[in-house]
């Protein structure tokens, strides 16, 4: 199995649940920026206190053997769940329950119906800025990396630079986001 099939094994199983998502990692700087290599799938998904992520992850249990053990991820995103490909280990996917944190919500509010040609398939993506915001708060290497790119490709001045701006304050990131405008390499 390639990563691209189990990215759309997963939005089936949220479209036919009818389980409101938002694609993000990899994918989503990809549809943005210079596409990468990446050997997991990452997804944000709108649930009900009464719905929980059962219903998901029955539904990919064939292709995908979930650990038993809830992860938090306290900086970002809240309860993940992660789970390995039946086919190729190397393979992971990883559930991030939509949680009360200002900026996650806003992002998932904003996030739109795009056609990944990587897909081939129509799906939810949080907006370019989002994805900027969200790369520097987490601020590994490869996040920091994303971010420009996706700065570089999209071109400041078409993006919301006020926006980012906001968010990048607000997490105190800001020196982040001029390190990633500086590292843009000219035209």
């Amino acid at each position: 199995m390639k990563i691209e099939e189990l990215a759309a094994l997963v939005i089936a199983a949220c479209e036919v649940e009818q389980i409101d998502y938002m694609m993000t990692g990899a994918f989503a700087v990809t549809y943005y920026a210079i596409p990468r290599s990446t050997n997991d799938v990452d997804f944000v998904l709108s649930l009900s206190p009464e719905d929980g992520i059962d219903r998901v992850i029955r539904r990919l249990s064939s292709h995908v053997t979930f650990e038993s053990q809830v992860q938090f991820d306290t900086l970002t995103w809240g309860r993940r769940h992660v789970g390995l490909s039946r086919s190729s280990s190397a393979l992971k996917v990883e559930l991030f329950e939509l949680f009360d944190d200002a900026f996650v919500r806003q992002q998932f509010e904003r996030r739109r119906p795009m056609d990944s040609k990587q897909l081939r398939h129509r799906v939810w993506l949080p907006t370019a800025e989002d994805v900027i915001v969200q790369k520097l708060r987490w601020g590994r290497n490869k996040d920091l990396d994303d971010a420009r790119d996706v700065l570089a490709v999209q071109g400041p001045e078409t993006l919301d630079m006020p926006y980012i701006r906001k968010w990048c304050e607000l997490h105190k990131t800001s020196a982040r986001l001029e390190d990633a405008l500086a590292g843009i390499p000219p035209l």
